[in-house]
């Protein structure tokens, strides 16, 4: 989701990689869970967040878009999101104890939250950092931890490489919508939809290399 504000008013000024610290540690988040409510449309998934609760969940990927998450339209395409439900607005897995209740396989964007990525083009080339977000997160004297161990992912270098190509393939699908009719528009999404979310992978171990045949590298 392109948020069009400068890094400047939404950071600490700087930018971060899996091996730096951050300020990043929320001490377990006990007896807060702010960042699970009010969030809108705003938590959307990639195709291995889907992919890797449709296996937690043990739900078909039909029965995970039907059930637990909403279809809006995200810089031009139809993606999931996580849907918020009640008068607080929150995240439907958020449990009585307000506790994640699917924490083990909760969506990237809650993974490194409260921390951002910032995407740039250099030399031709795009890269991505991870930057502090120092308004979204309520949890006072947060603890410095290192980025690779906060975004608790699998192969998270190879995780980083996956979503520049996710974030550069969105690019160019967003580059084929624009301008382009209703008709035209809505086949790109379904395409979208269809390829990388409703096409079930053969589990998590062989998630990247099937990724890799679905985007064509």
């Amino acid at each position: 989701m392109i948020r069009n504000v400068s890094l400047e008013e939404i950071s600490d000024g700087k930018l971060y990689t899996l091996n730096d610290m951050a300020k990043a540690g929320c001490g377990g988040c006990e007896g807060c869970s702010d960042c699970c409510r009010g969030m809108g449309e705003s938590i959307v998934l990639d195709p291995l967040d889907f992919a890797r609760m449709a296996e937690g969940l043990g739900l078909a990927p039909e029965q995970l878009l039907g059930g637990y998450l909403e279809l809006h339209v995200v810089d031009g395409i139809v993606l999931p999101n996580l849907k918020m439900a009640g008068e607080s607005e929150q995240c439907l897995f958020l449990n009585k104890e307000g506790r994640c209740s699917i924490h083990p396989y909760r969506p990237g964007i809650c993974r490194i939250f409260p921390l951002g990525r910032y995407y740039e083009e250099k030399d031709g080339k795009e890269e991505f950092h991870y930057f502090l977000q120092v308004h979204e997160c309520s949890r006072p004297g947060r603890a410095k931890v290192k980025v690779r161990k906060w975004i608790d992912t699998p192969q998270a270098d190879r995780y980083d490489q996956y979503i520049l190509e996710w974030h550069h393939f969105l690019k160019e699908m967003q580059k084929r919508v624009a301008g382009a009719d209703a008709k035209e528009a809505q086949a790109v999404s379904l395409y979208v939809l269809k390829t990388f979310y409703l096409q079930p992978y053969n589990g998590m171990d062989s998630f990247y290399e099937e990724f890799d045949r679905r985007i064509g590298k």
